[in-house]
């Protein structure tokens, strides 16, 4: 299943954390998004390890389905790879 993860992380070194927990399911394609293609059980995993670090209160990481279908209809401007870590600056 490929899904498209994006996080709005107020503390710096859960979001540095929440990151890192990412990398191991899927690929970097913007500061804070990541696309994976992951089956049910990986899904399951990965929320459990998300959830222990984020506050309900202040944070948010949404994910979103895309269907066979719907990725083939993707556009993409300007670069089109996965984001490498010395592209983007930590503020």
């Amino acid at each position: 299943m490929f899904v498209v993860i994006s996080y709005d992380i107020s503390d710096d070194n859960k979001r540095k954390k929440i990151a890192e927990i990412l990398k191991d399911y899927g690929k970097r394609v913007q500061y804070s998004v990541f696309e994976c293609n992951l089956d049910k059980k990986q899904i399951k995993n990965m929320i459990d390890e998300v959830l222990d670090y984020i506050d309900t209160e202040t944070d948010s990481v949404r994910l979103y389905y895309i269907c066979e279908n719907c990725l083939r209809l993707r556009e993409t401007y300007g670069l089109d790879k996965p984001v490498d870590e010395g592209d983007y600056i930590v503020i």
